[in-house]
C-alpha cells in the first residue's frame, strides 16, 4: 500500500482495501458459496485454549486439498463470548462454532467446507431453550448487545492495517484533520455525552476542553491500558483485537488539546496486546498516519509504548504519571492536575483516557454526536446552539462489561447505558449456572459493591449504581449465588486492595490491614458483635480520609456487603456458622450412614483423610481434613454433608 498523504490518499487506499472484507460485510449468508473464510478467535483466552493450533491445522487442510484461492483462515480478535471459546465463524456463511479443538478441525474443512454441511454438535446450544443456534446474532449472549467499542473485535485481523482501513479506519481522523477545528472535536466529543469508562465518569469532552485551553509548548496525550481489577479484561480484548482504533483516537485527542506525543500505559502482563499495538504503530508510522505531517496537512504525532509492572494503584493518572517518569507508582493531591502545568508528565500538561474511552472517539466523530448522544439513557441540558450545559440524568453510550461468576454465559458484554441488570444477567448472561439462586452482583471489581435482587431492574448508568451502593468502575461484573459467602468475597477484595497500596497515605496503608485483619477473625469464627461496629467504623473513616480512589474505594465491599447482608456476618459472629458453606472453619464434613462403602471418596481425596474398607461405613479425618469438597463430587450416594 501507498503512503497515505492526503485525504485523496486515504479514499483510494479504502476503495483498495473494502473488497478483502467483501465475504464479511456485503455477501449473501450462503453455505454452498466457493469463497469461504474462517474467523478464528485470536485473543489471549482462545490462545491459551490452542487456538493457533487450529488455525495452523486448518490452514494446513486448506493447501492440502487446494483450496488457497477460495478459502481463507482469518486471526481476529476476541468475540467476547469467552466461555464458547476458541470460537470459530466461517463467512459468508454465518455460520457460529463454539469450543472448537485443534482435533475438530478436519471436520470443519473436510464436512463444512467442502461437503458444504453444517457441524451440528459444534453450534452454540441457548441453555435456557436448549436449543442449537448457528447465527451469532440470534444468541440470547449477543441479541441485546450493541457494540461500539468492540465493533471490529471478532471482525478483522488486528495485524492487518488495510483491514482497519477497509472498514472505514482513519476516516475520523481524516475528517477532523481537514474539515473541523480542534475546538469543533472538542466540542463534538462534549456534546456525544462521552464520558470516562476507566471508573470516574467524568465528561470526556470536558477533560479535553480543560487540556485544550493550556497554553503550552508541549502536550501529551495518554492511554491507561494498565487494567487492573480481578476479572476484568476489556482493555486488554479491545487492545488485543482493534489496536488501530486507540490509535487513530489518541491522535484525535492530540489535534484536538494540541499534544504532539502519546503515551500508552500498558502492563507488561499484556504481551498480546502489546506485540499488537507495536505492529500497528509500526504500520501507522509506515503509511504516514503517525509522524511528521500526517497526511499532509502540517499535523505531526507519534505515539511510545510505556510498560508497567502490574500495580493496581497504578490506574490512578497521577500514579500511572510518576510510573511512566520512572518513579515509584503513587498519587499526589490535586490540584495541579495533570492538565495543569506541572501537573502532567515530567510538568508538562498531560491529558488521560483509558482504552475503552478512545475505543469509541472514532465512530463518534465519524457518526456524530447527535447519533451516540440518542444510545442510552442520557438527558443533557443543551443551550441555545444545542451544546452541552450539564448532564441531568443518565449516560450516553454503550458500556463493556466483563461478566464472569455463577451465571451460565461468562464473557464481555457491551450495551447501552440504562440497559438494567436484570437484563445482563438473566438474557444476555443467559441465567445462574447449576440453576441455582442469585444472591448478588459485585460491580466495580475491588472498588464497587454488591447489588442485591430487590435492585435488579436498576437501570445502569453512573448515578444509579452509586445511588445503590455500588460503582461502576471499569466494567468488572461479578454474579454470585447462594453459594457465595458475602463476607468472605468482602475478604477476597480486601485481600488485593492491601496488597496494591501504594502505602503513601496511614488510612490505606494501615486501614486496609487492619478491616482484613477483622475479615480474617470473622471468617475464622474469631470475631465478635462488636468487631463488626468497629469494621463499619473504620471503612467509613478510611473511605473520609484516604489519599486517592484506591483507598477511598477499598472498603466498599465491606460497607456494601454489611448493608445488605449483616445476618451472615451474624451467623458468622453469633453462632459460628458460615450459611453457604464456604469458610472452611466453620464447618466440618462428615460421612453419614447412607455411605456404601464404594471408596470413591477416599479414593478422590488429594490429602488420605479418609479411611474404610470396601462395603464398609467410611470415616473422615478432621485433623488431615483440607475441605475441599472433592468426596462430596465423588459420592454417589450424597453421603457426605457438612455440619
Amino acid at each position: 500500500m501507498n503512503k497515505i498523504n492526503s485525504k485523496e490518499a486515504l479514499i483510494a487506499a479504502y476503495n483498495d482495501c473494502k473488497a478483502q472484507l467483501y465475504l464479511r460485510n456485503g455477501a449473501a449468508h450462503d453455505i454452498n458459496s466457493a469463497k469461504k473464510e474462517i474467523l478464528c478467535c485470536g485473543g489471549t483466552g482462545c490462545h491459551a485454549s490452542n487456538s493457533q493450533e487450529l488455525m495452523s491445522r486448518m490452514t494446513e487442510l486448506i493447501k492440502k486439498n487446494g483450496l488457497e484461492n477460495d478459502v481463507k483462515v482469518v486471526q481476529t480478535g476476541c468475540f467476547g463470548f469467552c466461555a464458547q471459546g476458541p470460537i470459530v465463524k466461517i463467512m459468508p456463511d454465518n455460520v457460529f462454532y463454539v469450543q472448537v479443538t485443534p482435533d475438530d478441525a478436519d471436520e470443519i474443512i473436510e464436512k463444512h467446507v467442502i461437503g458444504k454441511q453444517l457441524i451440528e454438535r459444534l453450534l452454540f446450544v441457548e441453555p435456557l431453550l436448549k436449543e442449537r443456534v448457528q447465527d451469532y446474532a440470534k444468541m440470547s449472549f449477543y441479541a441485546k448487545q450493541e457494540r461500539i467499542a468492540l465493533r471490529n473485535c471478532g471482525l478483522l485481523d488486528p495485524e492487518d492495517i488495510s483491514e482497519y482501513i477497509a472498514n472505514e479506519g482513519y476516516q475520523a481522523l481524516a475528517k477532523c484533520l481537514f474539515d473541523m477545528t480542534p475546538a469543533a472535536v472538542v466540542q463534538e466529543v462534549l456534546n456525544s455525552g462521552l464520558c470516562g469508562r476507566g471508573g470516574a465518569g467524568f465528561p470526556t469532552g470536558l477533560k479535553w476542553k480543560i487540556a485544550a485551553g493550556v497554553t503550552a509548548d508541549e502536550k501529551y496525550i495518554v492511554c491507561n491500558a494498565d487494567e487492573g481489577d480481578p476479572g476484568a479484561f476489556m482493555d486488554r480484548s479491545i487492545m488485543e483485537g482493534d489496536p488501530n482504533s486507540i490509535i487513530e483516537a489518541m491522535a484525535i485527542g492530540a489535534y484536538a488539546i494540541g499534544a504532539q506525543r502519546g503515551l500508552v500505559y500498558i502492563r507488561a502482563e499484556y504481551p498480546l496486546a502489546v506485540s499488537r499495538l507495536e505492529i500497528a504503530i509500526k504500520e501507522a508510522r509506515e503509511l504516514g498516519l503517525l509522524g511528521d505531517n500526517i497526511m499532509g496537512t502540517g499535523f505531526s504525532f507519534d505515539i511510545e509504548i510505556k510498560l508497567g509492572a502490574g500495580a493496581f494503584v497504578c490506574g490512578e493518572e497521577t500514579a500511572l504519571i510518576h510510573s511512566m517518569e520512572g518513579q515509584r507508582g503513587e498519587p499526589t493531591t490535586k490540584p495541579p492536575f495533570p492538565a495543569n502545568i506541572g501537573g502532567g508528565y515530567w510538568g508538562c500538561s498531560t491529558n488521560v483516557n483509558n482504552v475503552e474511552t478512545y475505543a469509541s472517539i472514532p465512530e463518534i466523530i465519524r457518526k456524530g454526536a447527535a447519533w451516540y448522544s440518542k444510545i442510552g439513557n442520557w438527558q443533557p441540558e443543551l443551550d441555545e446552539n444545542g451544546n452541552f450545559v450539564r448532564t441531568i440524568s443518565g449516560n450516553a453510550g454503550t458500556k463493556v462489561f466483563a461478566l464472569a461468576g455463577q451465571i451460565n454465559n461468562v464473557g464481555l458484554v457491551e450495551v447501552p447505558m440504562g440497559t438494567t441488570l436484570r437484563e445482563i444477567i438473566y438474557e444476555i448472561g443467559g441465567g445462574i449456572s447449576d440453576g441455582r439462586e442469585f444472591k448478588a452482583v459485585q460491580t466495580g471489581g475491588p472498588s464497587g459493591g454488591c447489588i442485591t435482587a430487590e435492585n435488579l431492574d436498576t437501570p445502569i448508568d453512573y448515578f444509579n449504581l452509586s445511588k445503590i451502593g455500588s460503582m461502576m468502575g471499569s466494567g468488572g461484573m461479578i454474579v454470585l449465588s447462594d453459594k457465595d459467602c458475602m463476607p468472605a468475597m468482602a475478604k477476597f477484595y480486601l485481600d488485593f486492595t492491601k496488597d496494591e497500596s501504594c502505602g503513601k497515605c496511614t488510612p490505606c496503608r494501615i486501614g486496609t490491614r487492619r478491616m482484613l485483619e477483622m475479615l480474617e477473625k470473622i471468617c475464622d469464627g474469631k470475631g465478635t458483635e462488636e468487631m463488626l461496629d468497629e469494621l463499619e467504623n473504620l471503612a467509613k473513616t478510611i473511605t473520609d480520609t484516604a489519599l486517592c480512589g484506591l483507598g477511598q474505594t477499598a472498603p466498599n465491599p465491606i460497607l456494601s456487603t454489611l448493608r445488605y447482608f449483616k445476618d451472615e456476618y451474624i451467623a458468622h459472629v453469633r453462632d459460628k456458622r458460615c450459611p453457604s458453606g464456604t469458610c472452611r472453619k466453620l464447618f466440618k464434613l462428615k460421612i453419614n450412614e447412607s455411605c456404601i462403602g464404594c471408596t470413591k471418596c477416599k479414593r478422590n481425596c488429594p490429602v488420605g483423610a479418609i479411611s474404610g474398607e470396601i462395603k464398609q461405613l467410611h470415616v473422615i479425618d478432621q485433623e488431615k481434613c483440607i475441605k475441599c469438597g472433592a468426596c462430596i463430587d465423588g459420592c454417589p450416594k450424597k453421603a457426605i454433608v457438612m455440619e
